[in-house]
């Protein structure tokens, strides 16, 4: 299994607006997607009120493939939240299988 991290930084004075689409949009359709075993949405905080963040945990890199493309190594950018980032960091590892997932 593959964990993806997934980061974004807001635009100065979007958050609102990108919590809406977080929660409302990116949340819903992440645990609707073929293939992922484990969606955990991180929401900002009141000390990082522009960062927000997700943990995927995907059957296998065909599964993550069919959802992004074979260029799974660069972030997915839904056009909505597209005006709503600064700046977006991915990170993919090998899940340690220790019987929790």
């Amino acid at each position: 299994m593959i964990m993806r991290i997934f980061q974004v930084v807001t635009r100065p004075g979007k958050e609102e607006e990108f919590s809406k689409f977080f929660f409302g949009t990116a949340i819903p359709l992440m645990r609707g997607t073929k293939g992922i075993v484990s969606v955990l949405p991180g929401a900002a905080r009141p000390d990082h009120p522009r960062e927000f963040s997700f943990v995927m945990v995907w059957k296998d890199l065909v599964s993550l493939q069919a959802f992004v493309g074979q260029d799974y190594e660069n972030p997915h950018v839904d056009p909505a939240e597209a005006e709503l980032v600064e700046t977006r960091s991915l990170k993919h590892y090998d899940l340690v299988d220790d019987g929790s997932v």
